[in-house]
């Protein structure tokens, strides 16, 4: 656009210094405002005749999409009938001190007896008596371990027993057992292991 005024405005200057004088009606001041006034007309003309920019329609934004929603279970809360049942449930069966333990477990000090025990097998032998509960609490295991044609005593509380026995070699094996064994006074009482048998003898 600076180059079409500038070539405008040098073409007026040329023709008016090549030309004839102008008339005397008119100023050189005249003439030269005459050409600025038509050169910015021309200017003028050219710019509305430049085609505007097309603005962008905008694009559509598209809405942020809804996320999925948790969906929690209906809470289930116990009913009377549920209630019931554990209320009526069985309890946990209660530990039988007498069967899990490996001693003679004394409640009160009920009255003691001696017992000899002799075992007859020709082998070493390891015997298990057993105490069933007696009126002051005690009852539990002991163990023995006897030799061949040997014999130990001991002093245990008065009461029945239970008894077994078995062999300590590989070669000579035997297993005995006796039930009710029952010593119910404080005299030496004695206990045999004979063949597959465990029996009590009275003092």
């Amino acid at each position: 656009m600076n180059k079409t005024i500038t070539f405008l405005l040098a073409s007026i200057f040329l023709l008016t210094a090549c030309g004839p004088e102008p008339e005397p009606t008119m100023s050189a001041a005249d003439v030269q405002g005459t050409a600025v006034a038509a050169a910015w007309t021309m200017v003028a003309e050219t710019q509305a005749a430049i085609p505007t920019a097309t603005p962008i329609p905008p694009t559509e934004t598209p809405l942020p999409t809804a996320l999925p929603t948790n969906t929690t279970a209906p809470l289930e809360l116990p009913t009377q009938s549920s209630l019931l049942a554990q209320s009526t449930a069985t309890p946990a069966k209660a530990v039988d001190l007498c069967s899990d333990t490996k001693h003679i477990i004394p409640g009160q000090a009920g009255p003691q007896t001696t017992i000899k025990i002799v075992n007859e097998q020709k082998a070493g032998a390891v015997i298990s008596v057993y105490l069933n509960e007696t009126p002051f609490g005690e009852c539990g295991y002991r163990s023995y371990t006897i030799g061949k044609n040997g014999s130990t005593i001991v002093t245990l509380p008065q009461g029945c027993y239970s008894a077994w026995a078995w062999s300590q070699d590989a070669k000579n094996t035997f297993g005995a057992e006796g039930y009710g064994l029952c010593a119910n006074n404080s005299d030496k009482w004695t206990m045999i292991i004979r063949g597959e048998r465990i029996i009590i003898l009275p003092p």
